[in-house]
């Protein structure tokens, strides 16, 4: 079954609506800078790898696009809620950023006392109070979309953790989020494990889900996502059209960076 939305991956970038605008966000750790002046926007049904040396800041800027960590100044603005640093945010629009904002984690943050099921049913009756036989049936719908409906009555320590980590993509779907955030979600699987859930990203990136995703992948940010931020420092070193980016880096340091992903 295909992942698709009502989006289409087709539609040009100008004339879909903006749906992300990140702007002179920076986060500091005490006196330790770890995100300095990020500035960026995107539509909707656009998929942005952010890429980068390790360190240098791509995994906060992601928490701080869904306040897990707060920016220290600047603002961001997901899916018309904006919040701003400095102002604390309410709690009506912590909740609907995080309905709006569907994450996935490096590691796959599941209930192993829950059954597969109960995992992904659990928000969507918390968080949109669905009944149980609503999100049951959303549920279902997802696990067999991941390719995963057998196994919905097992429990998480029975699945591998490629199997886990798209369960952790299902839950997150099962609240209709408007975008995707994905903090390296194969850095924790090996490569075989990790190219099936790199297949279930490539089909909802097909199918039009707004996506940014932070990652190690160098070939999915090449040939699937639309634009590619690389970072380092705290900094976006430069932002552009996929290919172009990754095949031309105008900076020294973005090309020393690709030079050593290339020879690794």
């Amino acid at each position: 079954m295909s992942l698709m939305t009502e989006q289409s991956h087709t539609n040009q970038p100008e004339q879909r609506e903006e749906i992300v605008r990140v702007s002179n966000v920076a986060k500091a750790f005490g006196n330790h800078t770890v995100l300095e002046d990020i500035n960026f926007t995107m539509k909707a049904g656009e998929v942005v790898a952010i890429i980068g040396p390790s360190g240098s800041g791509k995994s906060t800027l992601l928490r701080c696009l869904n306040q897990l960590e707060p920016p220290t100044n600047g603002s961001i603005s997901i899916a018309g809620i904006t919040l701003d640093a400095g102002k604390q945010a309410t709690k009506k629009q912590l909740t609907d950023l995080r309905r709006a904002a569907g994450m996935v984690f490096q590691s796959f943050n599941l209930f192993p006392h829950l059954s597969v099921l109960t995992n992904v049913s659990l928000p969507q009756q918390r968080v949109l109070g669905r009944s149980k036989a609503e999100a049951d049936k959303r549920s279902l719908a997802l696990l067999e979309r991941v390719g995963l409906l057998n196994k919905a009555d097992q429990y998480p320590v029975r699945c591998s953790g490629g199997q886990q980590q798209r369960i952790a993509i299902a839950r997150a779907l099962a609240l209709d989020p408007k975008i995707m955030l994905f903090d390296e979600p194969t850095s924790a699987l090996d490569p075989e494990l990790g190219l099936e859930v790199l297949a279930v990203m490539k089909e909802l990136a097909e199918g039009g889900m707004t996506m940014i995703v932070v990652t190690h992948e160098m070939h999915f940010a090449e040939t699937v996502s639309d634009r590619v931020i690389i970072m380092a420092d705290g900094r976006i070193l430069e932002e552009g059209p996929s290919a172009s980016i990754m095949r031309n880096p105008q900076s020294e340091r973005a090309q020393r960076f690709l030079q050593a992903v290339k020879n690794r």
